[in-house]
């Protein structure tokens, strides 16, 4: 339907000023025919609802279904592709007042003036007046595009070349339907054989050039056979929508030539790209990969149960940290140089940015790695908790096995003792010297309550520490709780039968029992000493150490009370021999009230004096050892004191590098890769920190209070420090790229800086910000748009922040200074050219592609065309529109 200004003139019947009347008009034929508002309420449903399935709703009933706005504001977003203000979702008459004035306002806005047509009819369900605003709308989106002259040459070149119509000017009536069939037989003649049809049969002529439009041309049925035939004049609006329809169905379009070449050079740039794409993807799996290798690992808890499967696990996290981990530093770096490369290119040839597949992006990868830190960094947590826990375990178990095993031995035939029945049959002093002898047991039985008592206390805590053989641990302490019970009530039981044969016995030896009950306790204490100056002790400081030291001075300072309590108990024992000398007493000395000798007392003393010199000695070895420690932390310290201001230094430079603005960015460029081989050259330094660090953690050194800097500190800030500069060589080298494929100068780079630096003035108060980002709130402060200036500006932000992440970047802003005047393609160019090659179908064949394109070119789209299913489609159709929106990203193809 071209060349439409030199067809001959028509008069269609109708006052074409009717078709565009304004709407005072509609005010004076508010009295519509009956036959007429019938015709147009189905034509007006049908054409609403062939824009409204876009959008997956329907209508029913047109005075009905628009009364509450909500489905009139979706017609209008669909017809325009323009967003309304968002809806009131409230179902009073107020709330449907609303949404139906923001829908005539946005007509409005379009230049249409609605008079007599006000939100109350409307939501009052008018149908005149709803039927008249459809009219405004239908005028202005499906109308007000075609000229007046190009209906008049599209009717009068039916009625020559197919009504066989001689008379000037041409007469055509719409009620027998051979205009519709000549209109669809004009440009699809395969659908329809205009030589068969019969003048007199209208209503089958109707049926079936309604039936044939809607199948085949996607034009839904808007009207009713019967209604035209049976209606002396059919409504000219419904007339007039339905045959817009059709018009903008058989749109012309460009030459298949400049088509084809428009193709070939948009597939090649495509080509190119994706080779770059798939190394991507290839090279993020593998990264990925290793990462989920990784963290499995890292995130095993399982805890060993001894100390050596414990410090093996340390070495292999070691190990990881050295050897494996710093090359996948170094890919993840490159990669992200990579993508942001692609993405330029792909920027530049006015491509849609390139999606890696779903988890494989620079952000999921950035995820996926900050997870692997997270999980390294909680498992060498881990790792040192769970050795000083076994560390603690240890110790405890070892001094559970010393206590019970000197508890054992002290109960060892005591049940025995407390079972014999030798009160029964002994005389009035042997008795006596029974009780007595009970009476110093009780008082050893209270003192050893507290060592049960320790006994206990030290299972339950290993019982909580979840120690490897604490089945072993709890029967034994179970043992010795049973075996203290048993005691205690044999004690009770001999104390009663030994009270009840006192009263007939008054004898008692109390020489023997002052003994007994003096050297008790002494003994207690002195089994207590050995036990303590014996005992396992850990420290990790040298205030521990210093506090163990003076808890043993304090104990020696008790030791001359302690020799004058023995030396007490041992002239007891001399008393009771000088009385049996004295008297001539014939008998055994042994005392009845005690079975602890001075010999035994005597020997224990000895060995306490031995002990004490030899706890001194072990004492001052540890002071040594922490000293040692004390050493390690303040060579550490030293170097990490100076190390760390060092990379925030370096850090500092770069940023004001990538600022500078008087050389150009190739002189930029040489001073960020100085930079970088400082950086490099300064490795040894970090190398010789981590020997210290691996030397404190082989000593079991757990903080340091001579430095803020941990080594995971300088970790992190070496890796940013690396990051950092490969990230802002990349974005010069992409500035140089952009610069050179855009043709921008030296100078109007610089201007550029200049102008994206004044408004960038939280450049280094907001870490989380680069030097090559401002924040768009700065931009809302200095560019203030007018009322009349606020679509513009929208459309700006929309265009350097897309994605509405809060920041430009000086590579968005470059392209945005550039891109109004760049010569692009868009996805419409792309489908009008593919329909152009396919003759106006919409579909396209192989053999058509191999006969328009290049073979290689013509191969790479029948490769990714998707088959066509939609009206008409035949064996081999391709559908080149799902194609050409996939190229730009409009599409999930």
């Amino acid at each position: 339907m071209t060349q439409i200004e030199n067809m001959l003139p028509y008069d269609n019947g109708y006052d074409q000023d009717e078709y565009m009347m304004q709407e005072e008009e509609w005010d004076r034929d508010l009295l519509l025919d009956p036959a007429w508002e019938k015709q147009q309420r189905k034509t007006f449903t049908a054409w609403c609802n062939s824009h409204l399935r876009k959008a997956g709703v329907q209508i029913e009933n047109i005075e009905e279904d628009f009364r509450n706005g909500l489905k009139l504001m979706l017609l209008l977003e669909v017809i325009s592709g323009e967003r309304l203000s968002k809806p009131d979702r409230g179902k009073m008459r107020f709330h449907k007042i609303a949404n139906v004035n923001k829908a005539l306002d946005f007509i409005t806005s379009k230049g249409v003036k609605l008079v007599s047509i006000g939100a109350e009819e409307i939501v009052d369900g008018n149908v005149k007046m709803t039927l008249g605003m459809i009219w405004t709308i239908i005028l202005r989106f499906a109308i007000q595009d075609i000229s007046v002259e190009g209906i008049k040459a599209i009717i009068c070149r039916l009625l020559i070349t197919e009504c066989q119509c001689t008379e000037l000017p041409c007469q055509v009536s719409w009620k027998d339907g051979l205009a519709f069939c000549a209109l669809i037989h004009r440009h699809r003649p395969d659908l329809i054989d205009y030589a068969k049809l019969n003048k007199d049969d209208a209503l089958g002529n109707l049926n079936l050039a309604f039936d044939i439009a809607e199948k085949h041309l996607d034009i839904p049925k808007m009207l009713d056979a019967e209604d035209i035939v049976n209606t002396p004049k059919p409504d000219e609006r419904a007339i007039m929508t339905y045959v817009s329809c059709f018009y903008h169905a058989f749109a012309g379009a460009e030459q298949a030539e400049t088509a084809a070449n428009r193709i070939c050079k948009i597939l090649g740039v495509n080509q190119e790209n994706e080779k770059l794409m798939e190394e991507y993807e290839r090279l993020a799996s593998e990264l990925l990969e290793w990462i989920r290798r990784t963290t499995p690992w890292l995130e095993n808890r399982v805890s060993e149960k001894t100390m050596a499967l414990m410090q093996r696990k340390l070495e292999d996290f070691r190990d990881y940290r050295r050897m494996h981990k710093p090359p996948k530093v170094q890919e993840k770096c490159q990669l992200e140089i990579n993508f942001n490369t692609l993405q330029t290119k792909l920027r530049i040839s006015n491509r849609p940015a390139f999606m890696p597949s779903e988890g494989k992006m620079v952000s999921d990868i950035a995820s996926a790695w900050q997870g692997l830190e997270q999980a390294e960094k909680g498992y060498e947590e881990w790792l040192l908790t769970e050795i000083r826990k076994l560390q603690r375990v240890d110790h405890l178990a070892e001094k559970f096995r010393q206590k019970a095993t000197s508890h054992e031995t002290w109960a060892s035939g005591k049940e025995e003792i407390l079972t014999q029945k030798d009160y029964e049959s002994a005389s009035l002093m042997e008795i006596r010297a029974l009780l007595r002898k009970h009476e110093a047991f009780e008082s050893d039985l209270s003192a050893h309550q507290d060592r049960v008592e320790q006994i206990a206390a030290i299972a339950q805590e290993l019982n909580e520490l979840d120690y490897h053989d604490v089945a072993a641990v709890n029967q034994r302490c179970q043992s010795i709780c049973d075996v203290w019970d048993q005691l205690g009530t044999l004690t009770q039981k001999r104390r009663e039968a030994l009270e009840r044969t006192e009263k007939l016995l008054e004898t008692v030896e109390q020489l023997f029992l002052e003994y007994a009950k003096r050297s008790a306790p002494f003994n207690s204490w002195l089994e207590g000493a050995m036990e303590d100056l014996q005992d396992m002790f850990i420290v990790h400081t040298i205030e521990e150490v210093q506090s163990l030291l003076a808890a043993h001075e304090q104990f020696k300072s008790t030791l001359p009370e302690a020799d004058a309590e023995r030396q007490a108990i041992l002239g007891i024992q001399q008393e009771v021999q000088k009385i049996f000398h004295s008297y001539g007493i014939h008998g055994n000395l042994t005392n009845p009230y005690s079975t602890i000798s001075p010999e035994e007392i005597l020997s224990k003393w000895e060995k306490v004096k031995k002990l004490v010199p030899q706890r001194d000695g072990a004492l001052q070895e540890e002071l040594a050892r922490q000293h040692g420690n004390e050493r390690l932390r303040r060579q550490f310290a030293a170097q990490a004191n100076l190390i760390g201001p060092w990379i925030q230094t370096r850090m500092e430079e770069i940023g004001r590098c990538s600022l500078e603005i008087g050389g150009t960015l190739e002189d930029q460029m040489t001073q960020l890769k100085q930079y970088e081989h400082v950086i490099i050259s300064y490795k040894p330094n970090i190398d010789k920190l981590e020997g210290d660090h691996q030397l404190i953690q082989e000593s079991l050194i757990f903080d340091n209070k001579h430095t803020n800097y941990t080594m995971e500190h300088i970790r992190v800030g070496w890796e940013l420090l690396l990051t950092t500069v490969a990230r802002t060589i990349n974005d010069i080298e992409t500035q140089i790229l952009t610069r050179d494929a855009k043709g921008i100068s030296q100078e109007q780079m610089n201007e550029f800086r200049s102008s994206f630096n004044h408004f960038d003035r939280v450049l280094f108060s907001d870490q989380s910000l680069s030097p090559t980002t401002t924040k768009i709130s700065e931009l809302q402060q200095q560019l203030q748009p007018r009322s009349e200036g606020e679509v513009e500006f929208a459309r700006i932000m929309m265009l350097v922040d897309p994605n509405a992440t809060g920041v430009v970047t000086f590579q968005s802003f470059i392209d945005f200074m550039t891109r109004e005047t760049a010569d692009t393609d868009t996805s419409e160019q792309v489908v009008a050219s593919f329909r152009i090659l396919a003759a106006d179908k919409s579909y396209i064949l192989i053999d058509e592609l191999r006969r328009e394109l290049p073979r290689d070119q013509a191969e790479y789209c029948i490769s990714r065309m998707p088959p066509y299913t939609g009206p008409g489609a035949v064996p081999g159709a391709l559908d080149y529109t799902a194609f050409s929106t996939a190229l730009y990203g409009e599409s999930d193809l």
